[in-house]
């Protein structure tokens, strides 16, 4: 089955003005993903790795782009198309408190 990496994206803000109704089902639709094969996992601090030319490795804290909201969290699900891979990830904790999730095909 295809596989699709999603990158979640949302900030505290967003997240503490959703009903806590809306959390809870986000977070139990989360647990139903995960029991059905899907990696998910909170963002922690990014590092950039850079090795030009092959001639050493150098590295840099921090995210190299950025975006309106910060990273919230990523996944791996496997889905049947795009469409299915969207419908999954629609009811996720990002999607659903005011943040956004890329959904990226993997080929």
């Amino acid at each position: 089955m295809p596989k699709f990496i999603t990158i979640g994206y949302g900030d505290r803000a967003g997240y503490e003005r959703t009903p806590q109704p809306v959390k809870d089902a986000a977070h139990a639709h989360d647990a139903r993903l995960v029991s059905h094969g899907a990696l998910i996992g909170i963002a922690g601090a990014p590092v950039q790795v850079r090795n030009p030319d092959a001639a050493g490795v150098e590295t840099c804290d921090g995210p190299f782009m950025s975006s309106g909201l910060p990273v919230a969290g990523f996944a791996v699900i496997e889905a049947a198309s795009l469409e299915e891979a969207i419908e999954k990830v629609s009811h996720v904790p990002c999607a659903v408190a005011h943040g956004v999730v890329e959904v990226w095909p993997l080929k």
